[in-house]
């Protein structure tokens, strides 16, 4: 559960995947995996804050497994994919690595991920949504490693500033009433002290916005569509349904908190790939934001302001909240199989998970270790990150698991930057977003 979860995973890897099919080879050094003899596994994550937490659960590995070394490769988020696709090709992937919902498709699908059903893990015990993620044909392909979820991050100065407070509950509903609307307005302000809702209003010299609406499907538009009723696709594995009509309605909401309301900033300044949402927030000229509690390590030093978290806003069908977790995956063509799958077992024993959550760095997916992670935000940060949780224990849906994604999703982002530019509408926009989709499914 990193940062990197909210933003766009960038070019297709589907060509290059399916020419891994006939890689052969493996990972690791050229010394063999028998009983004692010293084996080095390569082990690939993205985040650098949590290489620390990790050396930390590689020497506790260490502790019960003298015989096998862990070398821990960092890669940033940008050149993670490109690079694992091309080893997986050349069959040189690392033994272990991190998986996430939208490439776990492309990767389990072309046999590059090794069946860990043979570990034989409780799966009760982990984030249900984590687990359903990983699965594939009744199998684990993914042992789980964390989960995050999207909540509302904002800024209690401009609360204080403008006199309000966040409720308990925040409502939306796409003719614009509930609270949420509400709120929002009343957090905008341009250079004169003018809100959206008053005579004079200069939507041109908008000095802090209420909120920020832009084109992201994790943090934005899928939860307005699952929580107003929508669905994003039929079934895993399935094919694309966000072009009903509650779909649509919420697609609409999304854009007119930017183009009717005036409560959020113009796609011309957040559309991605080079809108700056999260420094605008950190420099105050966003009050609320809705981001994954992935995001906190790396907002609150930013800001120079106090930062607190709230639950995402209920729409007409209540509050339906995305979760994302990462998985450990083992490469199929490892040199070292069965040291690799030790490797990943452990990683998603309470022992391991235990560290990672109690220092901080993520939600583990043992559920029962979860509280480790809100009181390490309390006492350390002095954030209350108790919301994220309480979402997370009320209705939540994954990331859409479909073949395709990564080829489709550029093109997904191109047809939204439009939606909220007001060049496609919103109706427009999801038919041809799901015909698109569906035709990438392989």
């Amino acid at each position: 559960m990193t940062s990197p979860r909210i933003r766009w995973a960038g070019a297709a890897l589907g060509a290059l995947l399916l020419a891994a099919t006939a890689a052969c080879g493996g990972s690791g050094d050229s010394g063999t995996s028998g009983s004692g003899d010293k084996v080095t596994l390569t082990y690939r994550l993205w985040d650098d804050q949590q290489k620390v937490g990790f050396e930390k659960v590689a020497a506790a590995f260490k502790k019960g497994h003298p015989n096998i070394d862990v070398t821990i490769e960092l890669l940033p988020y940008d050149q993670y994919w490109t690079k694992m696709t091309a080893d997986a090709v050349a069959g040189t992937a690392p033994d272990v690595f991190w998986m996430t919902a939208s490439q776990f498709p492309e990767f389990v699908t072309k046999g590059i991920l090794a069946d860990l059903s043979t570990l034989k893990l409780d799966t009760s015990v982990y984030n249900k949504n984590v687990v359903e993620s990983y699965t594939y044909e009744g199998k684990l392909y993914g042992v789980p490693k964390d989960w995050g979820i999207v909540g509302l991050l904002y800024n209690k100065d401009a609360f204080k500033k403008a006199g309000v407070e966040m409720p308990d509950k925040l409502t939306w509903a796409p003719d614009g009433s509930g609270s949420f609307l509400e709120l929002a307005r009343k957090l905008t302000v341009d250079a004169n002290g003018k809100h959206p809702d008053e005579s004079g209003f200069d939507v041109a010299k908008v000095k802090q916005w209420g909120f920020a609406s832009w084109n992201h499907y994790q943090t934005q538009w899928m939860n307005w569509v699952n929580s107003n009723g929508g669905k994003l696709v039929d079934k895993p594995f399935g094919k694309y349904v966000f072009n009903d009509d509650a779909s649509v309605q919420a697609l609409q909401w999304g854009v007119d908190l930017v183009n009717k309301y005036h409560v959020s900033p113009p796609a011309t300044q957040t559309n991605p790939p080079t809108g700056k949402v999260t420094p605008m927030f950190e420099r105050g000229e966003i009050a609320m934001f809705p981001a994954n509690n992935a995001l906190l390590p790396f907002v609150t030093p930013e800001s120079n302001f106090e930062v607190g978290a709230a639950a995402m806003p209920e729409g007409p069908s209540g509050r339906s909240v995305n979760i994302n977790g990462l998985s450990e995956a083992v490469y199929s063509k490892s040199q070292h199989p069965k040291e690799a799958q030790e490797l990943a077992a452990f990683l998603a024993s309470p022992e391991a998970q235990k560290i990672m959550g109690d220092e901080g760095y993520v939600f583990p997916a043992i559920s029962s270790l979860d509280q480790g992670y809100v009181d390490y935000w309390k006492n350390a940060k002095k954030l209350d990150v108790s919301p994220f949780l309480e979402e997370a224990q009320g209705q939540t849906y994954n990331l859409p698991v479909v073949t395709g994604f990564t080829g489709f999703e550029p093109k997904l982002n191109q047809i939204f930057n439009d939606m909220y530019l007001g060049k496609i509408t919103p109706k427009a926009a999801a038919d041809q977003a799901v015909q698109e989709g569906n035709a990438s499914i392989k």
